[in-house]
């Protein structure tokens, strides 16, 4: 089985999506909408510049682009 597991390149435009196991619901009522979004903001933000989302109730798509790594040049 071939590795699909590949890194996100930074400067790179990429469309993430995901959706519930057998298309269930991810999403059950508006709290879940704003905890997705906090955490996605709270682990991603410094490394994800997005240009767009959209949360569905069973799935959702995100259009991002990774930022450059800032090096310390001494």
């Amino acid at each position: 089985m071939q590795n699909k597991h590949q890194p996100l390149n930074p400067g790179y435009f990429y469309h993430i999506y995901n959706r519930g196991n057998n298309r269930e619901n991810l999403f059950y009522k508006p709290d879940n909408y704003i905890y997705f979004l906090k955490k996605y903001d709270q682990y991603l933000n410094d490394y994800l510049e997005t240009y767009a989302f959209c949360l569905l109730s069973n799935h959702f798509h995100l259009l991002v682009r990774v930022k450059k790594v800032e090096t310390d040049a001494r």
